[in-house]
């Protein structure tokens, strides 16, 4: 059964150092947020119990992608319950074909692992160089949930935090895009 805690763990004994950072930047911001740890959680299917639990929020996709070109990148947050396609969101932002980025771009530019990927990186992209874009469905929520850099804990957050509190500290924009709901994925 999974327990859902106030804020930070306790203890910081084996947690990542990356981990600890993100309860750090959230508390500093005053956002209030809640944590449950869980099995490591490398797919949307893995989320399934931690969704129930982290209702009404639910976990969506955070995809690191990069244009054909290699010259750009961008975090893509949808819905769980969404396709990513990539020809639907390169016509929106008029970028060429994306696809995902490798796992060394991803730790370079947001110190995570693939399975862990989460906007609560963006805090360690210190270059600017992501583009945030948003499924206009993700907006419409009052929760969010995410892992805070590690797969194996997963949080949740109003949204609003998420989007007017820690992105505008962080001096991020975000685009939103409108991905077509097509069922489970």
């Amino acid at each position: 059964m999974l327990i859902l805690h106030q804020g930070r763990p306790e203890s910081e004994v084996g947690r990542l150092p990356k981990e600890i950072r993100v309860y750090d930047f959230l508390d500093r911001l005053h956002i209030a947020y809640e944590r449950i740890d869980h099995e490591a959680a490398n797919t949307m299917e893995a989320c399934a119990e931690i969704d129930e639990a982290l209702a009404p929020a639910t976990i969506c996709k955070n995809l690191f992608l990069v244009n054909s070109a290699g010259t750009q990148y961008y975090l893509l947050l949808i819905r769980g319950d969404k396709k990513f396609k990539t020809a639907e969101v390169s016509k929106q932002i008029g970028s060429t074909r994306l696809s995902f980025g490798s796992a060394e771009k991803m730790e370079e530019y947001l110190d995570i692992s693939p399975g862990s990927v989460s906007i609560m990186g963006l805090m360690n992209d210190h270059s600017k160089c992501l583009e945030v874009l948003v499924d206009g469905d993700v907006l419409k929520q009052e929760y969010f949930a995410c892992h805070p850099c590690v797969n194996t804990s997963s949080i949740r957050l109003k949204t609003q935090d998420v989007f007017d509190t820690f992105l505008k500290d962080l001096r991020y924009q975000y685009r939103v895009v409108n991905i077509q709901t097509t069922g489970s994925c």
